[in-house]
């Protein structure tokens, strides 16, 4: 169960950008059919973004290229089987997302690939250079723009079993009060990244 102090929009916020290791990010090909890709994220703060690596040519990819509104969700459940409704947590955010610019990769290269490969080792071997990570290299890093922020509200789930959610205003979710955006090294120790080329991750850090 979630303490007192976990229990504000704020601290819940910032439990789950620290804790959920993966989003789910929401996109729409040109022909209107939906797509949603599970990827590794850094965020940072003022204003809420996610960064994520991916292939250029990837679906979501391309479908960000033809329309940038994306919308998405976290989600951290309770390490113990069973229902908890009051362990687990979640947030549904809506966003604009697109390519980072070559000069301005730079405000999110080293923070990215410290929080994706919390390992020195792995992100020594795994990272790409800022050259690869721009035309004509077929990786880039992109960013998600948060504008609206949702979480998940159980607090009359018991009486009638309906899930609701609240709105956070993004201006209650500052720099100051979410922490800035933080590595997650000291939270999950270092993961197996599988051989590149194995279809499931590529080299920024998700899956295609």
């Amino acid at each position: 169960m979630m303490t007192t102090d976990d229990t504000t929009p704020l601290s819940r916020t910032r439990l789950l950008l620290e804790k959920a290791r993966y989003l789910n990010l929401a996109t729409v090909s040109p022909e209107g059919r939906p797509w949603v890709a599970t990827l590794e994220y850094a965020w940072q703060a003022d204003p809420l973004r996610f960064v994520f690596g991916s292939a250029g040519l990837s679906r979501h990819g391309l479908n960000i290229a033809h329309t940038p509104a994306v919308s998405g969700t976290l989600f951290a459940a309770p390490s113990t089987p069973g229902l908890d409704i009051g362990a687990v947590d979640g947030a549904q955010f809506t966003g604009t997302c697109g390519e980072i610019p070559a000069d301005e990769l730079g405000d999110y290269y080293a923070h990215f690939y410290r929080t994706v490969f919390p390992d020195p080792e792995q992100r020594d071997r795994f990272r790409l250079q800022p050259s690869q990570l721009r035309a004509p290299a077929p990786h880039r890093l992109y960013v998600v723009i948060v504008e609206e922020w949702w979480l998940i509200d159980t607090r009359t789930w018991e009486r009638d079993r309906i899930d609701r959610r609240m709105e956070v205003p993004l201006t209650e979710l500052s720099a100051t009060a979410l922490g800035g955006g933080r590595s997650r090294s000291s939270e999950h120790p270092p993961v197996a990244v599988p051989a590149q080329g194995d279809g499931h991750r590529t080299p920024t850090g998700q899956g295609r």
